[in-house]
């Protein structure tokens, strides 16, 4: 009896991308060249090499996406390697980006993964557009407002203010805060982009510096007074760089000489980190729950096998499962994704000319 055929390593996706159902998207072709043209031709750009972002690209990587590419400005830390498996422990000091690729691509074969060890803002507004969709595994506001802003760029409108599907850059957002997490769909023109939901997150915590100069009750105190007093009393006009491992040691210092001043235990190197850098708790189960619910959806944007996520998922793991999915409405006037107002300006119109202007229309 002959043995039997291997299982073709693309079957499960086959089950997807293959068969008509009633849930497709309105441009879903089931068949070969589908599963195919997705495999060659979609690239996808994760931002974020973190917990999230390594379980996102392997998800990708796993789903039929070939042409994969990672942006991350950090190196690797001893204190990842609890939540980050595609790191080890001699990996640490090296970038996050690039062990990360090389590791996927160790695992996953046929994959072609190209790692960017920089910040977000090194790239030009080309690098972006080469890109199908976005991925975000990150845990900064900034660093998502950015990407949005990014995206959003390349938005255009038409003569009645609709938005060109062409023009649109899709992205998808999750994020992870210890048992809890989302996933997001963010359409630029069609959903609510980032900036119409920013009151989504909750204002940054700040302590009184009268506190922290003065009577300090705990650890993060001490660390925030080295961080945002003695480093200015110590070191005026030298900028405090988070990300460099000689400041942060100094400010670890301090803060130890601060807490055993007023008999307050609990600073360590790694509590330093978290507040300094506003660190986020991270556990790798919700990592991995978030990153499956962001790659899905990142298959369904690329090939129409089924309906997107309308448009915001929550997940509550703290006490049993929680699921939730809500639909935000767009911001009809947001300065982000809107179609903005269009000014028509005279550039030979002088200084002298002002005052003149002014008559015929009082609002200039």
């Amino acid at each position: 009896m002959a043995d039997a055929a291997p299982p073709s390593k693309s079957r499960d996706l086959d089950k997807l991308l293959l068969r008509p159902g009633n849930l497709v998207g309105p441009t879903f072709d089931p068949g070969v060249q589908l599963r195919d043209d997705l495999q060659e031709y979609a690239k996808i750009l994760v931002v974020g090499a973190g917990g999230l972002g390594c379980e996102l690209l392997k998800d990708l990587a796993l789903s039929g996406f070939k042409n994969l590419e990672v942006i991350d400005m950090d190196r690797i830390e001893v204190t990842n390697l609890n939540r980050q498996f595609l790191f080890r422990l001699e990996d640490v000091g090296k970038p996050k980006a690039e062990v990360a690729a090389k590791r996927v691509m160790e695992r996953v074969s046929g994959v072609n993964i190209v790692p960017h060890f920089c910040r977000i803002e090194d790239k030009d507004i080309d690098f972006y557009s080469d890109f199908n969709i976005i991925a975000l595994g990150l845990d900064s506001i900034e660093a998502r407002s950015y990407i949005n802003a990014v995206a959003c760029s390349f938005l255009e409108y038409d003569s009645d203010n609709n938005p060109r599907e062409e023009t649109m850059k899709p992205m998808v957002d999750g994020g992870t805060e210890g048992f809890k997490g989302h996933a997001r769909v963010i359409v630029p023109g069609v959903t609510p982009c980032f900036e119409c939901t920013i009151w989504l997150f909750p204002p940054q915590v700040k302590f009184p510096l009268c506190t922290l100069a003065e009577t300090p009750r705990n650890a993060a105190h001490c660390i925030e007074y080295a961080h945002l007093i003695k480093w200015d009393e110590v070191r005026s006009g030298k900028a405090f760089d988070p990300d460099n491992a000689d400041h942060m040691k100094w400010v670890y210092d301090e803060a130890v000489k601060r807490a055993e001043l007023f008999g307050i235990p609990g600073v360590t190197y790694s509590l330093t980190q978290g507040v300094v850098k506003n660190i986020i708790p991270a556990i790798a189960s919700t990592n991995a729950i978030i990153s499956a619910a962001c790659a899905l959806e990142t298959l369904k944007i690329a090939s129409a096998f089924s309906k997107t996520l309308s448009n915001y998922l929550t997940y509550n793991g703290v006490e049993g499962l929680h699921t939730k999915v809500t639909e935000f409405v767009k911001d009809k006037d947001c300065l982000v994704c809107g179609p903005g107002v269009l000014i028509e300006l005279d550039t030979t119109v002088t200084l002298q000319e002002v005052n003149f202007l002014h008559l015929i229309e009082p609002s200039l």
